[in-house]
């Protein structure tokens, strides 16, 4: 009833809420890309997005559609390689930067695991500019990171989604507009620690180092205890943090991508990526949103 390359363009879609970027991710036209999302709706009955001069949301039906579409394609792939007798094999380094730390990319990683039992993967958590410098150096073939908006593209990247950096903090913390910001920032060379430098500078607004660390978790429980303030992403809010209000008198930070990027490694390790990044752009959706949290799109 459902055509793979439908659903694979819904899932697109769905992920970037934007037929732009689904179609860029995709290789396709956006025509192409709208005309897919047209034929599923009809075989639906049901609208699976809501779309004006705002953007691209899901509705309903579109929300339920994510996990039949994941099923049956993952039902499609295991059919497929059962019959061609392809089993995938070798080793694996693949980086997730600290931002995927509380998502639900181990679910994702458990799926590829037992899929692929023959494939050696090798988790490294980073930052993201370290897991850019490694992937670089030959040292990690397949790297799940964040790159500021404003930014070229570099070769091999494929979008998963786009997001924006805000200011978060606990719910009661007050910034006083006569003393410096305080920042909670992960060290060098950290994405959202330079744009909040960045942004601030330009603004003049003096800051001061509240807490440094390596580890999500530990600046999290930093800003929930009121040490200061976060530059994050909007779509993966830590749960007991906040957005700041615009009263606050903090400047935008603007946008940021989340972006699959692959080493230079051929045969059964380019193989394996390939079969990894499929796997998380398939599930990509299930990114967006903390652990047990709602989601936040954007």
């Amino acid at each position: 009833m459902y055509e793979p390359t439908q659903l694979r363009t819904f899932l697109a879609v769905a992920q970037t809420l934007s037929f732009t970027q689904a179609a860029r991710r995709l290789g396709l036209r956006q025509s192409t890309v709208s005309q897919h999302v047209r034929r599923l709706e009809e075989a639906t009955g049901r609208p699976l997005f809501v779309r004006d001069t705002h953007g691209v949301e899901l509705t309903e039906d579109g929300e339920a559609m994510l996990g039949f579409a994941r099923s049956i394609l993952e039902a499609h792939e295991r059919a497929a390689a059962f019959f061609t007798g392809t089993r995938l094999r070798g080793r694996l380094r693949f980086g997730a930067s600290e931002d995927f730390v509380a998502t639900r990319l181990p679910e994702i990683l458990e799926g590829f695991r037992r899929e692929h039992p023959e494939v050696d993967l090798e988790l490294t958590v980073e930052l993201s500019g370290t897991l850019q410098a490694r992937l670089e150096a030959g040292r990690l073939d397949l790297i799940l990171a964040k790159r500021r908006g404003d930014q070229p593209e570099l070769g091999g990247e494929e979008l998963v989604w786009q997001d924006t950096l805000v200011w978060i903090g606990a719910p009661r913390l007050r910034l006083d507009p006569d003393r410096p910001v305080p920042l909670i920032v992960f060290p060098p060379p950290g994405i959202s620690r330079a744009r909040a430098f960045e942004a601030l500078q330009a603004q003049g607004r003096p800051w001061r180092i509240a807490c440094t660390s390596t580890s999500l978790s530990a600046n999290v429980a930093a800003a929930r205890a009121g040490l200061g303030v976060m530059a994050h992403t909007r779509g993966l809010m830590p749960p007991g943090l906040v957005e700041l209000p615009a009263r606050a008198g903090l400047p935008e930070l603007g946008a940021v991508d989340f972006v699959l990027r692959k080493g230079r490694r051929r045969g059964t390790t380019q193989d394996a990526a390939d079969a990894l990044a499929a796997a998380i752009l398939a599930g990509g959706d299930r990114l967006q949103r903390p652990r047990g949290g709602p989601r936040h799109d954007t």
